[in-house]
């Protein structure tokens, strides 16, 4: 397989959870506040072959996948991944977390989608305590079966503000888990790693990849043509393990997401990378 671009439709609207969520943990998800019917047209025009959706956004559809699955086809994008997320070291709640997951998985692979992209375990107030890397581990492996049972690959997203950032938590989950490595260049940078070594350590993990340019001082994600992040370093790492297969760019929020979208797509098909 190719490598083939996708491209987040998060950047469409301002970016929240539901609120539902506060008091039912089943309906906890990412939300973006925008018009997604309209960012995967946009996404299509722009000549990305595929998309990722924020949980909350796919389940919307829920008993009317069909609208859904109308738009894409319309719009000539595959819909790639859904991307959720658990606080996952609480037991009390995990049962809850899992089944919305769940939930997300069905629905993403009754829309032809290859992957379940997942991030958290959760800090706690008073800081990390003993097992609680475990938990998630042992969290993430129930992630892998409910992935598995729907024909997906379940991949793990390293996140600023979860118990795993940098080089070292990465590292450390993965001793406890099977599941797959959904690096994200920014967040990984941000958090002091140094992506294409991460890249080349993990390299049997990663089946899937998000993009994102990064800017250290003022902090900000960018663009792939903009930032202080080196991302002809990182497209060489992925090049030395033979990576082959989707990577999805993203971008939190733009002015304008469409603008941001070609710019990302016209680094990628201008470096030596897709050449």
């Amino acid at each position: 397989m190719k490598n083939k671009l996708a491209y987040h439709a998060n950047c469409w609207g301002e970016l929240g959870g539901n609120a539902v969520g506060v008091t039912s943990i089943t309906q906890l998800t990412y939300q973006t506040y925008g018009d997604i019917e309209r960012a995967i047209r946009e996404i299509g025009i722009v000549g990305y072959e595929g998309t990722e959706l924020f949980d909350g956004n796919l389940l919307a559809y829920e008993g009317r996948l069909g609208d859904l699955r109308s738009v894409l086809s319309q719009s000539g994008v595959d819909l790639v991944a859904a991307y959720s997320g658990a606080n996952f070291i609480f037991d009390d709640i995990l049962e809850e977390e899992l089944a919305r997951i769940e939930r997300v998985a069905d629905a993403a692979a009754e829309l032809g989608a290859e992957h379940l992209v997942v991030g958290g375990g959760a800090k706690r107030a008073k800081g990390i305590r003993d097992g609680d890397m475990d938990r998630l581990g042992a969290a993430l492996n129930q992630v892998v079966d409910i992935a598995k049972r729907a024909g997906l690959q379940a991949h793990y997203h390293p996140h600023l503000s979860t118990i795993v950032e940098g080089p070292k938590e990465v590292r450390s989950i993965f001793s406890k888990t099977d599941i797959h490595f959904c690096p994200d260049t920014a967040h990984l940078a941000a958090a002091g790693g140094n992506v294409p070594e991460m890249i080349l350590e993990h390299r049997d993990r990663i089946s899937y990849v998000h993009l994102k340019g990064l800017h250290e001082d003022p902090f900000a994600f960018t663009p792939l043509d903009e930032g202080t992040l080196d991302m002809a370093a990182i497209l060489e790492a992925l090049k030395k393990i033979d990576y082959s297969g989707w990577i999805t760019n993203e971008l939190d929020s733009w002015p304008d997401p469409k603008l941001g979208a070609f710019r990302s797509l016209n680094y990628l098909r201008n470096s030596d990378f897709l050449n």
